[in-house]
């Protein structure tokens, strides 16, 4: 059995390239597998496409009839949504292997994928956030309860800026 970790994010219909873009750069910085999307608003505005990292190189960003088919074994659906009966994102215990759906961002989810998911989770908010920060809020969460063995020193040297060399010495 298998302990490595793996991460999908899906997008029920988004429709902001710019949103789309920002979450590919989380995909990277976080870590996830492959995104996933439905729908053709974003396909149409695909051209004004802001992945500044150009992570879509490296992370498959992949258009879809059905957002939950093809997915590893023992993946577990997680969507996050405002949804009666929904765990606060803060107590959620992350699986290993998860699929995390987000709706798009004037919209919600369908009923059937809630009623298809493992797990339905939101953030504790005063109204709702932009779809990109929703996604990056929620990879956060996952790799802090997840990930909680990272070297801090070299998680920094790694991952900081060329031009940034800064040093905390209190």
């Amino acid at each position: 059995m298998t302990t490595r970790l793996w991460t999908i994010i899906a997008l029920h219909n988004p429709k902001s390239p710019e949103n789309v873009g920002s979450i590919m750069r989380a995909a990277g910085c976080y870590q996830a597998n492959s995104v996933r999307y439905s729908g053709e608003r974003f396909s149409r505005a695909v051209k004004y496409q802001t992945d500044t990292k150009n992570m879509h190189t490296t992370i498959p960003l992949t258009q879809m009839t059905d957002l939950l088919s093809d997915l590893p074994e023992n993946t577990q659906v997680v969507c996050v949504e405002f949804a009666e009966g929904a765990a606060l994102l803060p107590q959620f215990e992350h699986p290993r292997h998860a699929l995390y759906v987000f709706g798009p961002e004037d919209g919600s989810l369908p009923q059937a994928i809630i009623d298809a998911a493992d797990h339905v989770v939101f953030v504790p908010t005063i109204g709702c956030m932009n779809l990109a920060a929703s996604v990056n809020v929620v990879l956060y969460d996952r790799q802090c309860k997840l990930m909680a063995d990272i070297n801090n020193e070299e998680a920094i040297k790694h991952n900081r800026d060329n031009n940034n060399r800064l040093v905390f010495n209190g």
